[in-house]
């Protein structure tokens, strides 16, 4: 799973979240020890208001939160949502001799570049960092 550190990253990289199902977050908050929710309509859902996004706690009794402002969740993405916005640029992801996983992608205006990190999420992360920075550097 992603770490926090590389998905606070990305959101400062302007990363965006748009709520769906299956998505897992972690609520910004010492108190909830970095528990990780997963959105569901059956558990956590997400209520699109026009003045933000809300998100439901349906039936939780464990404790008395029942919703939760978007910005005080932060998103962890999954690997198959960094490897879709990695797009066209992504070419594959392997395990390395040491356990270790590797994301290769071709940025643009570049070689190929290789992301290696513990847990493939992050690798994936890393790389997409990799992107975004060389978007934005090309566009300034």
């Amino acid at each position: 799973m992603l770490s926090t550190d590389n998905a606070l990253a990305l959101e400062a990289a302007g990363l965006q979240w748009h709520p769906r199902p299956g998505d897992r977050f972690v609520v910004r908050s010492v108190d909830m020890g970095g528990e990780v929710f997963t959105i569901s309509e059956m558990v956590v859902e997400a209520h699109e208001y026009e003045t933000g996004t809300i998100l439901g706690f349906n039936g939780t009794t464990e404790w008395a939160l029942d919703s939760l402002e978007l910005a005080d969740a932060l998103w962890l993405p999954r690997e198959d949502q960094m490897r879709e916005l990695l797009g066209g640029t992504f070419r594959s992801l392997a395990r390395s001799t040491d356990g270790r996983y590797q994301v290769l992608v071709e940025l643009p205006h570049g070689p190929e570049r290789v992301f290696t990190a513990e847990d493939a999420a992050d690798a994936y992360a890393e790389a997409l960092l990799a992107l975004v920075s060389a978007a934005t550097s090309r566009t300034v």
